[in-house]
C-alpha cells in the first residue's frame, strides 16, 4: 500500500516487530502502535519510512531499544515512548545521547530500573552515569608446572609471585618482566612437600615461610649480600604437623603470621617477628583439623576466622591488653568449610565459605554475627576467592569436577551473578596480581599447568 498515509495498530496483541516490517510504505506519516505487549523491536524495524513524522510506541512492554533505532527516520517530529518499562542500562545509553541532539519532540520518559535510576527522566541522565565497559578474562601465560598456592608480593620496587610446587619439591619465586609483560623464573627454595610459600616483607627484609607436609616447616630470608635465600629458622614440628594455610598481618606495628594446621594432633599457631626472627606467640586452635585461616579487620578490631573439618568456622578477636587472640564465637552452623575469605563492598564486610561437599555460602557481618546472603552450588570446591579489579568485585569458585565459575558482584542485589567460566583443572588458589598496566589472575592447578589470565 504505497499511498498509505496513516496507520493505527493500537490494542492488538503484538509482542515483536521484526526487520523491514513497514517496507514499501514510502508515504506513511503517522504510525501508532500503542497498548500492545511489544517486548522487542528489531534494529531495522522502521527502515524505509522516509516520510514518517509521528510515531507512538506508548504503553507497551519495551525494556530496551536497539541502538540507532530512529536513525532512518529523517524527518520525525513527534515520538511517544511513555508507558514502557525501560531499563536505563548500557543498552539505552545511545538513547540518552540521541535525546540530547534530536529536534524531535519526545514527552518525558522515565526509567523503570535499575534502582539508582528508577523514576528518573531519561533525558535528565548524564552519559557519565553509565558504566558501559565490558570485561573478560583471557589467557595471558601458561606456567608449565603444577602448584597449590600463589602469593604476589613487592620487594625493592619489583613484583614477584611465590608458588608452592609440591610435585617439584620447591617454592618457585617468579619475577614480573615489565618489558615482556610475563612472569619469569627468579629463584627456587627447596621444599619437599610444600603446601604454602608465604612471602613477608617486613622492616625492609624479605622472608618466605615455607610450610611442608613432611620434614618440618622453615623460614627463609633473602640475603642481599649473596643474592640468595638463606634458611634462618625451623618451625616447631610438634605444633605444626600438617600445615594447610598461612596468613601474615600487622597489628599495632608488629608483624605476625598464623599457620592453620590440619592434623588431629597439631595446633593452629601464631608467630611474632622480633629482631632475630619469628617466634611462637600463641597456640590458637588445637586438634580441630583446621583447613584455612583468614585475617579480617572490621569495626577497627583485628579478627581471625579459622575454618575446620570438625566444626563451624571459629572467630577469634584480638585483645590488645593481653596481646593475644581470644575466642569470640562461630560463623553459623556450617561444617566442613575448606576455605574462608573475605571482601568488602562499600561499608559491608562479607565472608566467602567454600565447601567440597554441599553448597558454598556468602555471609555478611552484621554487628555481632554473620548472616547468610547467598548460596552457590559448589560440588568439589577447594577454593572460593573474592578479588577486586578496579571498581569491580569478582568471585572465583573452583571445582575439581567442572569448570571454574567467575561471578561478578551486583551491589544493588547484594549478590554475585555468573560472569564467566574458566577451564582450570583442580584449582587450589586464585590470586589477583596488579602488574603495572596489566591486571592478572593466577590460577595454580594441582593436576595441570598453572594458568595466568589477563583482565581486559
Amino acid at each position: 500500500l504505497p499511498p498509505l498515509f496513516y496507520s493505527l495498530l493500537n490494542s492488538n496483541k503484538f509482542t515483536l516487530i521484526g526487520d523491514n516490517a513497514f517496507a514499501g510504505l514510502s508515504h506513511l506519516q503517522y504510525l501508532f502502535i500503542e497498548n500492545n505487549d511489544i517486548q522487542a523491536l528489531s534494529k531495522a524495524t522502521f527502515r524505509g519510512l522516509k516520510s514518517l513524522t509521528h510515531l507512538s510506541l506508548a504503553n507497551n512492554n519495551l525494556q530496551t531499544l536497539p541502538r540507532d533505532l530512529f536513525k532512518p527516520l529523517d524527518i520525525l517530529s513527534d515520538l511517544d515512548l511513555r508507558g514502557n518499562t525501560l531499563a536505563c542500562d548500557c543498552k539505552i545509553k545511545w538513547l540518552v545521547e540521541w535525546l540530547e541532539n534530536t529536534n524531535t519532540t519526545v514527552p518525558a520518559v522515565f526509567c523503570s530500573s535499575p534502582g539508582q535510576f528508577e523514576g528518573q527522566r531519561i533525558r535528565d541522565l548524564a552519559l557519565g552515569d553509565f558504566q558501559c565497559i565490558t570485561t573478560d578474562f583471557v589467557m595471558h601465560q601458561v606456567l608449565p608446572f603444577q602448584a597449590v598456592s600463589a602469593e604476589p608480593f613487592t620487594y625493592a620496587s619489583d613484583l614477584y609471585v611465590a608458588l608452592a610446587q609440591p610435585s617439584a619439591s620447591s617454592c618457585s619465586i617468579l619475577k614480573w618482566d615489565y618489558v615482556e609483560r610475563k612472569l619469569r623464573d627468579f629463584d627456587r627454595i627447596p621444599a619437599h612437600s610444600a603446601v604454602h610459600c608465604k612471602p613477608i616483607v617486613a622492616q625492609d627484609q624479605l622472608y618466605v615461610v615455607v610450610a611442608q607436609l613432611f620434614g618440618g616447616s622453615y623460614i627463609y630470608r633473602w640475603d642481599t649480600a649473596v643474592d640468595k635465600f638463606i634458611k634462618i629458622q625451623d618451625i616447631d614440628s610438634q605444633k605444626i604437623r600438617k600445615p594447610n594455610d598461612i596468613e601474615a598481618f600487622q597489628i599495632d606495628g608488629d608483624w605476625y603470621f598464623v599457620i592453620a594446621d590440619s592434623s588431629k594432633a597439631g595446633s593452629t599457631s601464631l608467630y611474632r617477628l622480633n629482631q632475630n626472627g619469628f617466634y611462637s606467640h600463641q597456640a590458637l586452635h588445637a586438634w580441630h583439623r583446621d583447613t584455612d585461616v583468614e585475617y579480617v579487620e572490621n569495626d577497627g578490631k583485628p579478627r581471625l576466622i579459622i575454618s575446620s573439618s570438625s566444626q563451624a568456622p571459629v572467630i577469634y578477636q584480638w585483645n590488645r591488653a593481653q596481646k593475644q587472640f581470644v575466642p569470640q564465637g562461630e560463623v553459623g552452623e556450617m561444617l566442613d568449610v575448606q576455605m574462608v575469605k573475605h571482601f568488602r563492598a562499600k561499608r559491608d564486610q562479607f565472608l566467602c565459605l567454600s565447601r567440597y561437599i554441599g553448597d558454598s555460602k556468602v555471609v555478611r557481618w552484621e554487628g555481632q554475627r554473620f548472616v547468610e546472603v547467598q548460596t552457590l552450588p559448589s560440588r568439589g570446591s577447594m577454593v572460593m576467592q573474592p578479588f577486586a579489579v578496579g571498581q569491580r568485585q569478582y568471585l572465583a569458585l573452583g571445582s575439581d569436577f567442572s569448570f571454574t565459575h567467575v561471578y561478578l558482584w551486583e551491589e544493588e542485589k547484594q549478590k554475585f551473578a555468573k560472569f564467566q567460566e574458566l577451564s582450570v583443572q583442580a584449582p587450589r588458589a586464585f590470586r589477583a596480581v596488579p602488574a603495572a598496566d596489566v591486571q592478572l589472575l593466577l590460577a595454580p592447578s594441582f593436576k595441570a599447568n598453572t594458568l595466568v589470565y589477563r583482565h581486559v
